[in-house]
């Protein structure tokens, strides 16, 4: 009894770790540096844009106007590093053509603050509320874009706010899904992550179609996470497995296929409006 007594303790002062440091398990704008990557990237024509979020923090952003662009980009990118760091991804976007909006989260790269669920979609609103006030985009040429852990920034945004279309890459359904594959020696981990992600509950209010990507040896969220996501997604919608190792490099492993999948995709949404 003093052994089972003793193995119940340790578990439950495992969880409650993971509790107290849940932020730093699930952020790392640090890794592997926060100011990494190159801030000017040759042949991007970037413009630094710093947006003020409704509760005050500011944030750094690039605007990449492409030329001849119907579409407009409101890019979320992954977990670690910054949006320079992703510079290959804004260009490949910008060359369909289209505009492009590269949203740094709070806490990130040069913008203020720390980052939270919460904040981070704030973050994303902020950025809407620039594209369609200040630039004068209009909704029915948005895209909601994310990779990753912007997945679920990308969907709570388009459940939010009126957009033409989501293209998720890397998505996974909620924190809860990926604890218990992440960590499955934990039962009950799920049970104390406060932090919700729920893409699958959010997609119900998505009418606008929705293009899911994802690589079919993804060494960070695996594959079978984007095909719940999928499963659950709101006609119409569509999906494309990409045969290879990658994790938010789809356009840098299959340049071709990809934006022949995006203009398809985006052909589709002029057609509706």
């Amino acid at each position: 009894m003093r052994l089972l007594a003793a193995v119940a303790f340790a578990y439950l002062l495992i969880l409650l770790i993971f509790r107290v440091f849940e932020h730093r398990l699930i952020f790392f704008p640090d890794y592997p540096n926060r100011l990494g990557g190159d801030w000017q990237p040759e042949g991007l024509p970037v413009e630094e844009v710093w947006l003020r979020a409704t509760d005050g923090i500011k944030l750094h952003c690039w605007w990449i106007a492409g030329e001849g662009a119907e579409f407009t980009f409101v890019a979320f990118h992954g977990n670690a590093s910054n949006m320079a760091a992703r510079a290959d991804v804004f260009r490949f976007l910008r060359a369909l053509p289209a505009n492009v909006l590269a949203v740094e989260y709070r806490g990130y790269g040069h913008s203020e603050g720390s980052p939270s669920e919460k904040g981070i979609y704030v973050d994303a609103q902020a950025a809407y509320d620039y594209l369609t006030r200040q630039r004068g985009i209009r909704p029915s040429r948005l895209i909601s874009y994310g990779q990753s852990l912007g997945t679920a920034v990308a969907v709570d945004l388009a459940a939010n706010r009126d957009v033409a279309g989501v293209v998720l890459e890397a998505p996974f359904p909620s924190a809860r899904a990926v604890a218990r594959r992440v960590y499955p020696f934990l039962p009950g981990l799920s049970l104390v992550v406060r932090s919700k992600f729920d893409t699958v509950r959010k997609l119900a209010s998505i009418r606008t179609p929705i293009l899911i990507v994802h690589c079919a040896r993804d060494p960070v969220l695996a594959f079978s996470l984007g095909e719940q996501v999928f499963a659950q997604a709101r006609d119409p919608k569509f999906f494309w497995r990409v045969e290879s190792e990658c994790h938010e490099e789809a356009s840098l492993v299959a340049p071709g296929e990809y934006r022949a999948r995006l203009l398809a995709f985006l052909n589709r949404i002029k057609g509706q409006n």
